[in-house]
């Protein structure tokens, strides 16, 4: 078999019969599944059996980054010997392109590209390619317009030992494939010489490749350090060959770029007079101009920024088709021979169906006014029907799924045949049973009216324990405030949000599993999926105001937070009973006597769950330089006087710029403006 699970565990709890269930509705050919599962029941591990039982790639969908990263770490620990890979928005920062009409206020594309991210993305687009084994863990952004498979697939630079050496004809190939000639910053996509030999810097692994010339042929591919220049040491030591793939995943080939300027240049004429028509000489000159420059850049240089916008002209799409995506590679590779999960279903499905009308709306304006073409229409993200034709075997996963995907299952019904007996499935599978036997939390309603001084005294009893504490709040601000509060009253607190950059979320939460901080208050990212057994208690700060942050679906997530430790407790903080707290409570109630009545069958004696912290997703230059750290999760302005420009290469004096920059917007959007003028001194500086 292709996949090889490595785990000290075996399946247990309602795990087998999960495994069992779902393994023949794949093998019958059912398109839809729903894996009904509580917290730390082992839903990840039910779905790593279920891959390696059928042997098939899988793509896992999550709806943030916080949770597949998690989801990453664990399927590289279960499938060490596999192509397992990550695959998620890739900017630090991102400012998309936009027109506003009302203050004549254009706002050009501005993203700082997270390079670790981006390495691990062109991972995934090669290890599908390439691998008859990958499983890729990604955010909603797999649904994105990436560029057609069978393009990238076209590109590549094969070496071999014994080969010709012609080091211009291999620069320029290299260039061709988005490479840059760099004899000075050796970084990800770049190329150097040095005498005898050729080093690249492959953008989706950690190590360079050397090309060893001796007598005008190739006699030795070393994999080495792009730093030390020393040989590493890899599963292939001796490389007969070595297969070089694109340093980005959107490319243009001469001779279809020659067909496509055609066509563009076609559209460009018709919308061009169409906007002269409609009494819009400026918007249609603008127009004129910037498609122009566009194309002298593409055919100059192979690429420009925004070049995603004309991919339906590269890829040989009609107007209005969908875009290639993620889904399309796994398509091309494998046929229908693919798991697609969706994981946390009852968030990520309706991210997925909300994708494409926000990018729409904003493309509209930018159209009307000139700045872009029609066909930019078609750079976007697919509608959910799109998406939904592309896999044959889906799986919905979720403590608490939603009407549609329970729908969608339950119109296919199988009759497993087992042991002699008919057992119907209705498409949806429920894994209520916990392998430690642990139960579900107790819940406690308590007064709103003092909830901070009831809460800090609850943070400070688990913390003389080595306890840790889950904080819900409605907003960042709050969650931001009652940080600082907690830390000025001797309490050790962070906080989590979706400002804090991708990789570093990660840490933060292996940060409080290595006791660094006591209590972690976060607003929706502490809802699904953390794994965090040293939680004994999540508290739930204004949970009857009734919306989306306190529906009864966020109020059962948040409380499963607390199911991984056998002191597990929720505080819900309520001046009045809502219908949400009400139906959540009851499902808990529910879940519990279940649990119990298991228990008590089989002798199970509940047992906190243990699991090491796992290594980082990616290891960050960053991580070396101390005076980075003061950046991390919270900023610290009196850090500033501890950055010296002289002792700083001109590398990190880029990133530093980069990361003051980012860090001056937000000061300035906030009205701080004091603050933001030290940054700009900085930065000066630093420049």
């Amino acid at each position: 078999m292709k996949f090889d699970l490595q785990s000290s565990f075996v399946p247990t709890g309602d795990q087998p019969q999960a495994i069992k269930k779902l393994s023949a509705g794949i093998s019958h050919g059912l398109k839809n599944q729903v894996l009904l599962g509580v917290t730390g029941s082992g839903k990840t591990f039910t779905m790593a059996n279920l891959i390696q039982n059928l042997d098939m790639p899988a793509l896992i969908i999550s709806h943030n980054k916080t949770l597949a990263g998690q989801l990453y770490q664990e399927f590289r620990d279960f499938f060490p010997n596999n192509a397992v890979s990550y695959f998620v928005s890739y900017y630090d920062y991102y400012q998309p392109e936009a027109y506003i009409p009302a203050s004549d206020t254009y706002i050009e594309k501005e993203a700082d590209i997270n390079e670790m991210i981006d390495k691990l993305r062109l991972q995934s687009s090669t290890n599908i390619l390439t691998r008859n084994d990958a499983i890729v863990v990604a955010s909603v952004s797999c649904i994105y317009n990436i560029g057609s498979p069978a393009e990238y697939g076209k590109y590549m630079l094969e070496l071999k030992l014994g080969d010709v050496v012609d080091w211009k004809k291999i620069s320029i190939r290299l260039t061709e494939l988005l490479f840059e000639r760099s004899e000075f910053e050796f970084n990800r996509a770049t190329f150097r010489m040095r005498g005898d030999h050729m080093d690249v810097y492959l953008p989706y692994e950690d190590y360079a490749l050397r090309i060893i010339e001796e007598y005008g042929r190739v006699v030795k591919l070393e994999h080495i350090d792009p730093l030390s220049g020393q040989q590493v040491s890899t599963a292939q030591n001796h490389i007969e060959a070595e297969t070089i793939y694109p340093a980005k995943l959107y490319l243009t080939d001469p001779v279809v770029f020659k067909k496509a300027e055609a066509q563009i240049r076609s559209d460009l004429e018709k919308e061009y007079k169409a906007l002269k028509k409609q009494g819009k000489p400026l918007e249609a000159h603008r127009l004129l101009k910037k498609v122009n420059y566009d194309l002298e850049m593409i055919k100059e240089v192979g690429y420009v920024n925004g070049i995603e916008n004309y991919s339906r002209y590269f890829d040989g799409r009609n107007p209005g088709d969908p875009p290639y995506s993620l889904l399309d590679y796994f398509k091309k590779s494998y046929g229908d021979d693919f798991l697609v999960f969706i994981d946390e279903s009852h968030m990520t499905v309706p991210q997925i169906r909300g994708m494409y009308n926000g990018d729409h709306s904003r493309k509209r304006t930018l159209i009307d006014f000139g700045f872009r073409l029609n066909a930019s229409f078609d750079n976007r993200p697919l509608q959910f029907e799109e998406f939904y034709q592309i896999p044959s075997k889906i799986i919905y996963v979720s403590a608490t799924p939603n009407d549609w995907e329970q729908e969608q299952a339950k119109k296919e019904v199988l009759i497993q045949k087992g042991d002699g007996n008919k057992v119907p499935h209705n498409g949806i599978v429920e894994q209520l049973i916990r392998p430690t036997g642990i139960i579900d939390p107790e819940i406690e309603i308590r007064p709103a009216v003092t909830e901070i001084p009831d809460l800090m005294k609850e943070v400070q009893i688990r913390a003389k324990k080595g306890e840790k504490t889950l904080v819900t709040t409605l907003t960042k601000k709050t969650a931001e405030d009652l940080t600082e509060y907690f830390t000025e009253k001797g309490v050790r607190a962070a906080y989590l949000h979706s400002d804090i950059h991708t990789l570093e979320r990660s840490d933060v939460l292996d940060n409080l599993r290595k006791n660094e901080f006591d209590a972690l208050i976060g607003v929706n990212l502490l809802r699904e999926g953390l794994d965090l057994p040293e939680v004994t208690l999540v508290a739930i700060l204004d949970a009857d105001k009734e919306g989306f942050l306190r529906s009864r679906t966020a109020l059962v997530q948040t409380m499963g937070r607390a199911a991984r430790n056998i002191n597990g407790k929720v505080i819900l903080y309520a001046d009045c009973m809502t219908d949400s707290i009400k139906h959540s409570v009851s499902e808990i109630k529910r879940r519990r006597k279940q649990q119990i009545a298991y228990n008590t069958k089989h002798n199970i004696d509940p047992k906190t769950i243990f699991k090491p912290v796992r290594e980082k997703i990616a290891e960050r230059p960053d991580d070396d330089h101390t005076v980075f750290d003061k950046f991390r999760n919270n900023f610290d302005i009196a850090a500033l006087d501890k950055i010296e420009p002289d002792s700083m290469t001109p590398f990190d004096k880029k990133k530093m710029v980069k990361k003051l920059s980012r860090e001056m917007k937000q000061y300035a959007d906030e009205m701080n403006f004091e603050s933001a003028i030290l940054l700009r001194n900085k930065i000066r500086e630093l420049k």
